[in-house]
């Protein structure tokens, strides 16, 4: 799916070298690396802050705590996502309200959420489902009418942009992540908050270390969630070719939908107009058969790997039917557009370094099972 050892053949060098600066100064936590990486990526979004964490999921946990969300209250998410997204609300003492996905993009559907709010609602979170823009603009209008937060959830989509805005210059924060896979991935995890929130940046950078104002002063109980130096090193190397990165995932995710484009049963991402869709993956819709929809996607998949092609499915399970939240009575049915999204999608694979000649025989593939 992702080739990380072609990407760090072209830039082994300057990575050694940062690596190598951090060694020389032995600082490793909380020290110049980081914060100049937080300054350069604070801007790169087009917001005042960014507070490096440890991991992707951190930096929601974190978010929703900074923003005031409390047990007891509703966040709103999209049934169609990865774990993290519902888990995070947990840890913050809520409870998740699923919501059903657009059935074009696969992103959180704005009516869905309209009818789901409560008194009882504090947040939305709002995820950039692989990397394409979500309906921002009737969500923030809902979010503003009753005093909602909302949260991007941005793990997937950094670089991304909406309307000339970079996606994580929405919310009252934004959380990424920093995982090896991702466009920008550092060399383990590592995550990241956005806000234009003082007060906000203030207690996530608080939050982050044990709750301290001070050498060993609690203001709050925190807990330890800190981006290292080594990381951030070598993210701000890596970061330098972000947007070269995402020209070429557009370009390979272009050529893929011009193979596809007279193939019947096959649905290619959506790339809108008023949105640059920054391809973290690239994911079609198999269409599927009555009686076993996802028949014919897994039949795609088993031949793809007979000819040792890698395809994953993001997600075969929607979070409204996981085990883990099987207590809030979530019912098959239910959200029909993200359970057919989970029968339907495959990811093929898609990385900068991929040739057309890799590109041609994976659609290659996909086309004769077809």
């Amino acid at each position: 799916m992702v080739d990380l050892r072609a990407q760090f053949a072209t830039i082994e060098k300057e990575v050694r070298r940062a690596i190598d600066e951090v060694l020389a100064t032995q600082t490793f936590v909380l020290g110049p690396q980081l914060e100049a990486f937080e300054r350069e990526m604070a801007q790169y979004c087009g917001r005042r802050f960014a507070v490096g964490v440890a991991s992707g999921t951190d930096a929601l946990a974190l978010s929703l705590r900074a923003c005031g969300v409390k047990p007891g209250d509703e966040v709103i998410l999209p049934a169609f996502t990865f774990l993290a997204t519902a888990g995070a609300v947990i840890a913050a003492g809520a409870r998740p309200v699923f919501a059903e996905s657009d059935p074009k993009t696969l992103n959180i559907d704005p009516q869905s959420v309209r009818s789901l709010a409560t008194p009882r609602t504090s947040c939305i979170i709002v995820v950039h489902l692989y990397g394409c823009a979500a309906e921002m603009e009737p969500l923030l209008e809902l979010a503003s009418r009753h005093g909602i937060v909302i949260i991007e959830d941005n793990a997937q989509s950094l670089g991304a942009s909406l309307n000339g805005k970079k996606l994580g210059s929405f919310g009252a924060c934004a959380a990424t992540s920093f995982y090896p896979s991702k466009n920008l991935g550092a060399f383990g995890d590592a995550g990241m908050v956005f806000t234009d929130g003082e007060e906000i940046a203030e207690r996530l950078a608080r939050l982050r270390n044990h709750g301290q104002t001070g050498r060993y002063l609690g203001a709050e109980p925190g807990w330890n969630s800190r981006l290292d130096d080594i990381q951030a090193a070598v993210l701000r190397v890596k970061a330098r070719y972000l947007d070269r990165w995402i020209a070429a995932r557009r370009a390979h995710a272009a050529r893929y939908n011009q193979r596809f484009a007279k193939v019947d049963g096959i649905r290619t991402p959506v790339d809108k107009p008023d949105s640059v869709h920054s391809y973290y993956l690239y994911t079609v819709q198999i269409a599927g058969q009555r009686g076993n929809p996802a028949a014919r996607r897994d039949h795609v998949a088993r031949h793809l790997a007979s000819r040792e092609i890698a395809s994953s499915i993001f997600y075969p399970l929607p979070l409204h039917l996981q085990p883990a939240y099987a207590s809030l009575g979530g019912k098959a049915g239910q959200l029909p557009v993200a359970e057919r999204a989970a029968h339907e999608v495959l990811s093929l694979p898609l990385y900068p370094e991929m040739t057309n000649e890799q590109i041609d025989r994976v659609a290659d593939s996909v086309i004769e099972v077809l």
